[in-house]
């Protein structure tokens, strides 16, 4: 998937893409065939015995392929092809299981071979920059896209869609055109697949949807060989067939925790959690934890209040991540007072024992009262500070 925000900061730019669902290549290839997208016959497996009944159904050579919501699982070994059943329930058995970048593998998908000769790359995701739905296309696919995009950048198609105007077919022939594809045939199938991905990616709410490889067999039929699906978690309620498609267990323990608790949480990889009254004012703290030489372990926004039961939550979701060494409040007295956030934030910690270094940062209504609060009643690893450079500063120099 390519990144289009802006954001300096690569842990900001990826909030992008969390508010949504990410869909498995089976689930996404059953919405791909219900908007009339080709794709290679299969069946689910979640035990080496189904892998064989499966290959027994579909009769033939078949594909083992490892279900994880990451990319990289061919080079670690999740994707294999077999020529028997036994021997598909032999790749099952050593895939099953299998930590694929922190995903463990719980169900496969049992696919009919198909024979490539060519291999394109589609696709359709939402550019935040543009506020448009962008189309990217080449005949260079099989790899990474950023790949592409980073050594051969003429050779990715690259078209807008807007919202407004909706899609026109003319945009399907650019793209074919721009991209290179010179065979009629080939020209004939990629501009229906275009269309039909574009009603997809509208029908469903979808974020991204994308085919890589977009394979060519040697019979000249194209078709998605795999699928990238992501819907906007916004829009569920409008599409409670695929809501009850989210699979909670392959979600981060620590945004499990945080969707249990009722507490706004992204997980990064940083070593200082963030703690702030604001989704805008997080963002901005992650920025300037950056800036000072820092790395995020989260983005946890605490809403418009400062309760104690609040803050105990936010806490106990933060420092269940091992990677944070030290942690950072930042709070603006706007809605909330900042003697409030204050007594909340000393009732909380009452509550729970925290070893780590504290910094707290009230500005905004009642601030200083807050602030001295603090100072007279907080254990001694709970440092205050009046601004949010001063604060990133101290907390980086605790960890």
């Amino acid at each position: 998937m390519v990144k289009t925000s802006d954001w300096p900061f690569s842990a900001t730019a990826s909030l992008d893409s969390r508010p949504a669902v990410d869909l498995y290549e089976y689930q996404g290839k059953q919405l791909f065939a219900r908007a009339g997208i080709p794709v290679s016959e299969g069946r689910v497996a979640t035990t080496p015995e189904e892998a064989r009944a499966a290959a027994e159904e579909l009769d033939g050579q078949v594909v083992v392929k490892a279900q994880v919501l990451v990319g990289g699982r061919g080079k670690a070994g999740g994707i294999k092809l077999a020529d028997t059943p036994g021997e598909a329930q032999a790749h099952a058995e050593a895939i099953l299981g299998m930590d694929i970048r922190g995903h463990v593998v719980r169900r496969l998908w049992i696919e009919q071979a198909s024979d490539i000769a060519k291999e394109y790359y589609l696709s359709i995701t939402f550019d935040r920059g543009e506020k448009k739905p962008l189309f990217m296309l080449t005949t260079e696919g099989g790899v990474d896209i950023e790949e592409v995009a980073a050594t051969n950048p003429d050779a990715l198609a690259r078209l807008h869609v807007d919202p407004l105007e909706g899609f026109q077919p003319w945009q399907a022939r650019w793209l074919v055109f721009k991209a290179g594809i010179a065979d009629p045939s080939e020209q004939k199938q990629v501009l229906a697949l275009v269309e039909k991905l574009y009603r997809a990616f509208v029908e469903f709410d979808a974020m991204l949807c994308e085919v890589n490889p977009l394979i060519v067999t040697p019979d000249g039929e194209v078709k998605a060989l795999d699928s990238k699906f992501t819907v906007d978690d916004n829009a569920l309620y409008r599409h409670p067939d695929i809501a009850e498609m989210r699979d909670v267990e392959a979600a981060d323990p620590h945004e499990r925790l945080a969707r249990e608790k009722g507490v706004t949480y992204v997980k990064l990889d940083g070593e200082i959690g963030i703690l702030g009254n604001g989704a805008g004012l997080v963002m901005a703290t992650l920025d300037v934890i950056d800036q000072v030489g820092g790395r995020p372990a989260n983005f946890c926004d605490l809403g418009g209040g400062g309760d104690a039961q609040g803050v105990v939550d936010a806490l106990e979701v933060i420092t269940s991540d091992e990677q944070v060494k030290a942690i950072l409040f930042n709070i603006f007295g706007g809605i909330t007072r900042g003697d409030e956030v204050a007594r909340g934030i000393l009732t909380a910690l009452g509550q729970m024992a925290i070893d780590h270094p504290i910094v707290v940062r009230l500005d905004g209504t009642n601030a200083e009262e807050g602030r001295r609060m603090l100072q007279e009643a907080a254990p001694p690893n709970l440092y205050v500070e009046e601004t949010m450079l001063s604060a990133a500063e101290k907390v980086v120099s605790l960890q």
